[in-house]
This record gives structure tokens, C-alpha cells and sequence, in this order.
């Protein structure tokens, strides 16, 4: 089972410090010799090579030549910069607002043909309303201090969820029964996105799976996780989203989501308990004065 998802790219930035090390070892120098022949300080290579700091690029090229692997560098530079992208701030995707992002991400959405995702947190972006996403986007706008283009995120991130009623696109998804109570914006547009669910997940398309709370757990409640197809898995924490295309690790995902959609109730039981939300919500409406 997965275990953190920071797990990818860490291992990915050790194994680029491993190597580099490695290099150095080769060609029989200390750390010291390394690093004078570089014009570092001495403690530099030691933070490099053993993945405290990452390197740029400008910082492999000099030490495959203080190594005599300048054959080596273009191999090296494409893996780190591999590496860098698996694990990306929100802040920093954000920095220019949000809809760029997902402008971004269509063409990934528009050529993947099977999704396949894990939500424990909120009802997956490519199956939100405008009202819902409106209060999830201006709740992150707020959190993170970032410029605020909430109303043209929210156009961009429902153009990018056309892929669920255009295309030849397949989306197998799994919420918790937590997702249908989180209130991330008011109980109107929360009502209308628990019906928008049962509305969409009538579609051929979409198997919509809810794992209840009385469920005996196999699997762990883990991060929300996106799978595009058998090519890339993105995991979404609080600080980062983690991008990740080692198949070894994207077979480990796809097992969690098995075993999670096994501990699943579909069809008639997961509209039930959709059912079941917005009576809560109706109530909780009525007992407000």
C-alpha cells in the first residue's frame, strides 16, 4: 500500500544524489577535492550527496567535469529535473492564481481515456459545480494568500470537465461517505453538487463507487489520489501535489484502489446514501431558525 506520498520524489532525489556520488567515488576523489575543483564550499558536495540540497543544473555539470563524466551530465540533468517536478508547492502553481492550472492540465484530461480516483476529503474537481468549486477555490485563495481569479478558475476547471460528457473517456471514482457531509460552501450549492452526483453518476461513463463509514476497512483512508490511465498518479497533500510515473509506483496505487472499490458500495446503495446526505442537509436547513 502506499505510504507517503512524498515517497516518489524522495526516492527519485536520492537516487540522483546516489549517483553523483557515486561518480565521485569513480574517478577517486574526496568530497574535499570535489568541491575545490568545483569552487564550492567544502560542505556543498557532502549536502549534494547525500540529497540535502538538490542540485541545479549548472551544479552536475560541474561535478561529471570535475569528474571526467561530462558524458554523463545530460542524463543526470533530465532525471533531476525529473525528480523536481514529481513533488510541485502549491503556492507555486498558484502564485498567478488558479486558472492557469487548470488550463494546464487539459490536454492530460482530454487524451486520458481511463481516471480513476480516490477522493477522502472532496467530491472530485471533474465532477463539481460551479457553486461548489466557487467555495472550495475561494477557501484555497484564502488559505494560501495567492492572487484571487476564483470566478475564472472555476470556468476553467468546469471547461476542463467536459472530458466526462465529451471524448471517449472512461472515470471510475471512489468517495468516501466523509465527502458527502464536508461543507466546503453553503448548504444550497452542497445540496445542488449531492444531486449534481446522482445526476452523473447515472452516465455509462461513470462508476461512481462511495465507501461507507461503517465500512471494515482493507485499505486505510489514504490522500486523495488521481490516476490518468497507467501513466501518471497525482496525490494531493495540503502543502504540494506529487506527481508520480515510476510503474512501480503506479501499480501500488492502482492495487489501493482496488482493494478500495472491493470495500465499495455501488449503484443502488451509493445513491442511498447520496440520498441519505441531502436529507441530513434538509434537516439541518429546517432546524436553523
Amino acid at each position: 500500500m502506499p505510504t507517503s506520498p512524498l515517497s516518489t520524489a524522495q526516492a527519485a532525489r536520492a537516487a540522483i544524489a546516489a549517483r553523483l556520488d557515486e561518480i565521485r567515488r569513480d574517478a577517486g576523489l574526496t568530497g574535499l577535492e570535489l568541491a575545490n575543483r568545483c569552487g564550492w564550499h567544502k560542505s556543498k558536495a557532502s549536502r549534494i550527496a547525500r540529497a540535502k540540497t538538490g542540485p541545479s543544473d549548472e551544479d552536475i555539470r560541474a561535478w561529471c567535469r570535475a569528474c571526467g563524466a561530462e558524458d554523463q551530465a545530460a542524463d543526470l540533468i533530465a532525471a533531476s529535473r525529473t525528480a523536481e517536478s514529481m513533488y510541485v508547492h502549491w503556492r507555486q502553481l498558484h502564485r498567478d492564481g488558479m486558472r492557469r492550472v487548470h488550463e494546464k492540465t487539459l490536454p492530460l484530461y482530454q487524451r486520458t481515456r481511463h481516471f480513476r480516483v480516490y477522493a477522502s476529503n472532496l467530491v472530485p474537481g471533474m465532477l463539481q459545480t460551479s457553486d461548489y468549486a466557487t467555495g472550495l477555490l475561494r477557501s484555497i485563495t484564502d488559505f494560501q494568500g495567492t492572487p484571487d481569479d476564483v470566478a475564472d478558475a472555476v470556468q476553467a476547471r468546469l471547461n476542463r470537465s467536459r472530458v466526462v460528457r465529451e471524448g471517449n473517456h472512461r472515470f471510475a471514482l471512489l468517495l468516501e461517505e466523509t465527502v458527502l457531509y464536508y461543507r466546503v460552501c453553503d448548504s444550497a450549492a452542497m445540496a445542488g453538487q449531492l444531486r449534481y452526483l446522482l445526476e452523473i453518476m447515472s452516465r455509462a461513463n461513470v462508476s461512481l463507487g462511495i465507501i461507507p463509514f461503517t465500512a471494515r476497512r482493507t485499505v486505510w483512508p489514504l490522500e486523495a489520489f488521481y490516476a490518468f490511465d497507467d501513466a501518471q498518479v497525482a496525490v494531493e497533500t495540503l502543502t504540494a501535489e506529487v506527481n508520480i510515473t515510476a510503474p512501480g509506483e503506479i501499480r501500488t496505487y492502482l492495487k489501493a484502489y482496488a482493494e478500495l472499490s472491493r470495500i465499495a458500495v455501488h449503484g443502488r446503495e451509493a445513491r442511498a446514501l447520496i440520498i441519505k446526505a441531502i436529507g441530513v442537509l434538509g434537516e439541518q436547513g429546517a432546524a436553523t431558525p
